[in-house]
């Protein structure tokens, strides 16, 4: 029964014809996602640039919808929000996300301020898909929710010669890997009284009934092992060109960096695009919001920094409610070559990993479980696990819960199988998708208002003597987050911004920041006194003094690879 519904729900997803606006009660296939990105291409070509960014190991396109509107200046002249999710095979929901955010900006253009003016002052970058053939496989293979995540580049796990010959296999040919288990008496786990589908450790002197034997599957290679060498496993969130380990330190680091051929990809079109000050990349699971560093030899960020992400990370918070916003190594584990630290690095943007979905909210009665109630790993049940049952039996009418079923193991001989199915667990039922989508594309919408927004005011122009002059210029940033980050300016990443002044008839003598403008306090800069290097802080403003000595007009120029370029002509006369 639960094989024929979710064959029926997947022929209906195929069916559907994908119109603007989009839904977003149903996950996309790979194809049917592809075909949701040309459509809003099709709605809003003045707005948007679809493109391929590469191509995957199996030869499959990752796909770029850039959107931009053309009448408040071209893309690199204003700050970029770059948005990914799926880099993991089996986080399909991360990808709703984008696509739900790339929805969300064009449909409301024009209808709703917020998102006008955040569309209008930035531009974004949104790859829905990573791991293109990670999302193809799921939803076309039989997976467990947590399978199929990596890259596909095969691997020999069991040093036979032979790459991915003996994974879990689909007995029963229900589109799921669930599990198996076996009657033992002598075993350490027992039906548990309160429902006898979940299993609970046998105490001392009690008898056992069963024995787990981990995921359906036979022994493919006739080695005497059953699922010992399954699909290759590089992690794409480990195989970045920054801090990268090999996989002696960390599972599925690969052989080298960006390996990874779509990794590769993305990371030279991410390059090519200076202007990128804010980056969100959506995972699964446990409702967090995670930043950086992601290894504790890193070291803090700079204080500044900081700042910054806490003002962004506290009020997502408050956007998504039940998500923590955590620091990777401190609160989760270290990662090396991971993604963030890549774009943190090598980009110069505050970057922020969105991981989606909290099971702990699938519960009967309404109230969240406690996470420390959370279902063992090694399978033993728990209140937790009672309570989602209940709420897959009476919410979802028993659609994610395979019941065990006897099966001939031509190696075990009577077993049963059953389980949860590849679409519970990490990922939340269609019914509960609009309300996570909604919200995470919200808290990017929120962060996307605090790029950097700055003015320049020439607040003074005086003549002193003869043909001597001082200008006086601000730089004011109403946005949150700063023109340059200070990990950029610690790294000397790359030249921060500049302001300088020209003219023809002109020269500048003297020129340096304004500490103090009631008390003419101004630090002169020894050389080049027309050149100033500069950071405008979030919230914040910086003043600058010149001497300049001339007459006709002055240029004062103000350029910034993340927060665009202003310029402002002044007359001496």
């Amino acid at each position: 029964m639960i094989s024929a519904l979710m064959a029926l729900a997947v022929m209906l997803t195929q069916a559907q014809e994908v119109k603007v606006p989009l839904r977003f009660d149903f996950y996309y296939t790979y194809e049917k996602m592809n075909e949701a990105l040309k459509a809003l291409n099709t709605a809003y070509p003045e707005f948007t640039k679809l493109e391929e960014v590469g191509r995957s190991e199996e030869g499959r396109a990752i796909m770029a919808l850039t959107i931009n509107n053309p009448k408040t200046g071209a893309p690199f002249s204003k700050p970029g929000v770059y948005v990914d999710g799926n880099i993991h095979g089996n986080e399909i929901q991360a990808g709703e996300v984008c696509l739900y955010l790339a929805n969300r900006l064009l449909t409301n253009y024009g209808k709703i301020s917020e998102i006008t003016e955040v569309v209008d002052r930035n531009v974004f970058y949104i790859i829905p898909v990573v791991n293109v053939d990670g999302r193809a496989h799921f939803f076309a293979d039989a997976n467990t929710p947590s399978s199929n995540r990596g890259l596909r580049i095969p691997i020999d796990d069991d040093r036979d010669g032979l790459f991915d010959e003996d994974g879990p296999d689909d007995l029963d040919g229900d589109g799921s890997i669930t599990n198996m288990r076996i009657r033992d008496t002598l075993g350490r786990l027992r039906s548990d009284p309160q429902d006898p589908r979940l299993m609970i450790s046998v105490k001392p002197g009690e008898k056992g009934e069963w024995t787990r034997l981990g995921q359906e599957g036979i022994d493919n290679d006739g080695d005497g092992l059953v699922n010992e060498d399954g699909e290759g496993y590089v992690d794409g969130n480990r195989n970045w060109g920054m801090n990268w380990n090999p996989s002696y330190v960390q599972r599925g680091a690969g052989n080298y960096p960006f390996e990874g051929t779509g990794i590769k990809a993305i990371a030279e079109w991410m390059l090519a695009r200076p202007n990128i000050i804010l980056v969100f990349a959506f995972h699964n699971n446990g409702g967090m919001y995670l930043r950086g560093p992601s290894f504790k030899a890193a070291g803090e960020l700079p204080q500044g920094d900081i700042q910054v992400y806490d003002y962004l990370g506290q009020n997502m918070e408050k956007i998504v409610p039940g998500y923590e916003y955590l620091i990777s190594w401190k609160d989760l584990y270290a990662t090396y070559g991971d993604f963030t630290d890549f774009t943190n690095n090598l980009i110069g943007s505050y970057s922020l990993v969105g991981e989606l979905y909290q099971p702990e909210t699938e519960t009967y009665d309404g109230t969240m479980a406690r996470k420390s109630e959370e279902r063992s790993r090694f399978g033993e049940a728990s209140e937790a696990e009672r309570q989602r049952l209940l709420f897959d039996d009476n919410v979802n009418q028993g659609e994610l819960f395979k019941e065990w079923k006897p099966y001939k193991h031509p190696l075990y001989g009577d077993v049963e199988i059953g389980g949860w199915t590849k679409m519970s667990s990490r990922l939340p039922h269609p019914f509960m998708l609009q309300d996570l989508v909604h919200r995470n594309a919200s808290s990017v919408i929120f962060a996307a208002r605090q790029t950097p927004k700055v003015t320049m005011d020439v607040f003074e122009v005086k003549k002193l003597e003869r043909d001597l002059w001082s200008i006086r210029v601000r730089l004011v940033n109403s946005g949150a987050i700063p023109s340059v980050t200070f990990q950029t300016m610690k790294n000397k990443l790359y030249p921060i911004d500049m302001l300088t002044v020209s003219g023809r008839s002109a020269k500048v003598v003297s020129g340096g920041i304004l500490n103090d403008p009631w008390m003419n306090l101004v630090s002169y800069k020894e050389y080049r006194p027309e050149l100033q290097m500069c950071q405008v802080p979030g919230s914040g403003k910086v003043e600058y003094q010149f001497l300049v000595s001339g007459k006709g007009d002055v240029e004062i120029k103000y350029e910034s690879r993340k927060a665009g370029t202003i310029s402002k002509t002044v007359a001496l006369k």
